[in-house]
């Protein structure tokens, strides 16, 4: 953190206002960490450390007789050949694969109605390994952007080692490899939209001056065909203080383009939307929390985070979806009046919606479960009619056909197995497609909706898997997850190898819902942002205590697990009631609040939490901030720390400061860096292995053995 040199005067003086009182704390504080020089993330003193972190932690649980058993059981599921493929591209029948053969993955192809069977044959594409090995480059496939309608021409995103810096290279999917003279962009933080077969609109960093803060983006460039990137014509600049700016490119399901323009992200939340005219740039007339999301029968639709009333006899309520009648909407975006698609219920919030060829389809969350609709547009208005999917599910949009009014959907739980079920919204016909086998045996389990209260007296729900025999006597191992940020919910999901390694052995599993998700829509990611962020790690504790309240655990056999923002959330909780816990898994974390935003891309989420450098947000993050909450005179549940070196997200520094800390304070921790993986910190899936095994040998060895 910077200080100014007139305060530096001011404080060789005094401490003339609370302000500068606090600033001064503030540098003083950075000047006395003694783990800074672990920020640097390729150093090489950082990287002996980590070295040495990851021998002692490998010794520890690898030699662990369940850890060789947790691994081939964890592997054996994530190489399961009946698993339901990912990363669909579009049109629908394009996958990403990863088995035995392919750990960093192909793109294979197959026809829709082989798709549809049980047992689909496929066709190669690309083979990610093969490319690995001819290049010898770590590349993990980070996705498809394909030139509609035909799909022919692709744009590939590779990623070295799963940093969300990519490599961009024009593919020919029917010739099945790379254009020769191609478009290709060098590896960036970057985003790129066709216009058309010889254009593209592209925010990358273009030289000096052209990032955010944040690392990201804020000038978008027109790009031609065999055009080097230095010639590349400007067309929208937004500011250095934004988040970014991204190429705007509005088509429907048909590819039809509509629309080009670029979306300036003002913070993490808000947005400006401009449209290229005849005349130049146009800003819209929208709501600065609103998403452009779709165009269906005819109409554009927008999504609300916020209230807004765009005239006096027009007013929207947040986490309603709007629709512009396109036509109207071309001819004059400014004056186009919008009409109401969509407005949640007191315990609704959207999930996702999509375009068939007549037809939008909804999935709407209803007290944290999955609900599908298919809304119909006539005479002016829209009506909806329910999808009778399977109930208490977690339900997400998988494909949408073009030629047709056809969807899937993949449906999961978290005691049954992921399923796909497709629907004709013509005849209104509904199936199941496929399913996959059960990764474990759930027969002996049961889930519960139940519901905690909060400091305030909101109440929590949390979802509770547990043995169908518990004797409710506090001895039940239990494993709480939270997340708790940026408008994300919580959902029911298959539990895969964590089902196996877990479950199975008479263990719980407890998924929090606690504010500042996306469960119950904006109000309840608003309710717990900025100033009022405590409030998350309040529902996560109130869950916790509400466990122990019921006696379906105790805190010797609680253990906390989260991620990324979960990650700080486990972070806050251990270090505000370390008491609660007997463990925690702290996956990718932020931990040190008041330098987050000059780590990796900190500096995008100030929406979220605020910025320390300011004197009155920094008084909202400080108490909090799990890295300065390391104290002695404390003893902490001796956590397991994952990071990855190729993170380049949640800086890796977060976890290794905290680690660092907690062995100068003498404290018992665990600390493992995947070298790559990026910040899902594993980039095949024997890396995902890796870290199954590692974190339920872990979570055993604190919440299982006497």
């Amino acid at each position: 953190m910077k200080t100014s040199l007139l305060f530096a005067a001011l404080f060789s003086i005094a401490c003339f206002t609370s302000t500068a009182c606090l600033q001064e704390r503030t540098g003083a504080a950075m000047t006395d960490d003694p783990f800074r020089w672990l920020e640097e993330i390729d150093g090489p003193r950082a990287l002996a450390w980590v070295r040495a972190e990851n021998e002692k932690t490998l010794g520890v649980l690898q030699s662990d007789p369940r850890y060789r058993h947790f691994y081939e059981q964890a592997l054996s599921i994530l190489k399961a050949k009946k698993r339901i493929a990912d990363i669909p591209m579009e049109g629908g029948r394009e996958h990403f694969w990863q088995d035995e053969k392919h750990v960093r993955g192909v793109l294979r192809h197959t026809t829709r109605e082989s798709d549809r069977s049980q047992d689909p044959k496929w066709e190669t594409i690309l083979d990610v390994d093969a490319l690995a090995a001819a290049e010898n480059r770590n590349w993990v496939f980070k996705g498809a952007n394909c030139l509609l309608p035909e799909g022919r021409l692709c744009l590939i995103s590779l990623s070295d080692g799963g940093k969300d810096a990519v490599s961009i290279r024009e593919f020919d999917r029917v010739a099945k490899t790379f254009v020769a003279d191609g478009f290709y962009l060098p590896e960036g933080k970057q985003d790129v939209s066709w216009v058309d077969g010889d254009t593209l609109l592209v925010a990358r960093d273009w030289g000096e001056g052209t990032l955010t803060q944040a690392g990201y983006p804020f000038v978008v460039k027109e790009l031609k065909r065999a055009q080097p990137l230095g010639e590349a014509r400007e067309i929208f600049r937004g500011e250095p203080t934004d988040s970014e700016t991204q190429p705007f490119v509005l088509h429907d399901i048909e590819g039809h383009i509509h629309a080009t323009g670029a979306v300036r992200a003002i913070s993490s939340f808000e947005s400006e939307y401009v449209v290229f005219g005849a005349d130049g740039p146009v800003k819209l007339n929208l709501a600065k929390k609103a998403e452009i999301v779709t165009i269906a029968c005819g109409r554009l639709l927008v999504k609300l985070d916020e209230d807004w009333r765009p005239s006096e006899d027009n007013r929207f309520t947040a986490g309603s979806v709007i629709s512009y009648d396109l036509d109207e909407w071309k001819q004059d975006p400014l004056r186009a009046k919008a009409s109401l698609v969509f407005q949640p219920g007191p315990r609704q919030a959207l999930g996702e919606l999509t375009a068939t060829k007549n037809c939008l389809i909804l999935t709407i969350l209803e007290n944290v479960q999955s609900k599908a609709f298919v809304y119909e547009y006539d005479q002016g208005a829209w009506s909806a009619t329910p999808i009778p999917l399977p109930e208490h599910t977690g339900v997400s949009l998988s494909v949408a056909h073009d030629e047709a009014d056809r969807v899937m959907f993949t449906v999961s739980s978290y005691l049954g197995p992921a399923s796909v079920w497709h629907f004709d919204a013509e005849s209104k016909r509904l199936g199941e497609l496929k399913n996959t086998p059960s990764a474990f045996d759930a027969s002996n389990h049961v889930v519960e909706q139940l519901e905690a209260t909060s400091r305030d007296g909101t109440s929590i729900p949390y979802f509770l898997v547990r043995p169908k025999n518990a004797r409710f006597d506090g001895a039940i191992p239990t494993l709480l997850l939270g997340y708790g940020g940026f408008q994300i919910p919580l959902l029911p999901s298959d539990l895969g190898p964590g089902g196996r390694l877990w479950l199975e052995q008479g263990n719980a599993y407890v998924v929090a819902n606690a504010r500042g998700g996306g469960e119950f829509g904006p109000q309840w990611h608003q309710a717990a942002q900025g100033a009022t962020k405590q409030t998350t790690w309040n529902d996560f504790i109130a869950v916790a205590e509400d466990l122990v309240r019921r006696k379906i655990t105790s805190p010797r056999r609680l253990g906390a697990i989260g991620g990324s923002q979960g990650g700080l959330l486990v972070g806050a909780a251990i270090t505000q009631r370390p008491e609660l816990f007997n463990a925690a898994i702290i996956e990718v974390p932020l931990l040190d609040m008041l330098r987050y935003t000059k780590l990796g891309a900190g500096a995008y989420w100030i929406g979220e939490y605020g910025d320390p450098a300011i004197a009155e947000q920094r008084a909202w993050i400080e108490p909090y901030s799990p890295y300065q909450k390391l104290v002695a005179g404390k003893t902490y549940p001796g956590p397991l720390i994952l990071t990855s070196t190729k993170d380049d997200r949640a800086h890796p520094a977060h976890g290794r400061k905290a680690a660092a800390k907690l062995a100068a304070l003498g404290q018992p921790y665990l600390y493992y860096e995947n070298i790559d993986g990026g910040h899902s910190a594993a980039a095949n899936l024997m890396e995902e292995a890796r870290q199954l095994a590692l974190e339920y040998t872990y979570a055993w060895r604190r919440l299982c053995s006497e």
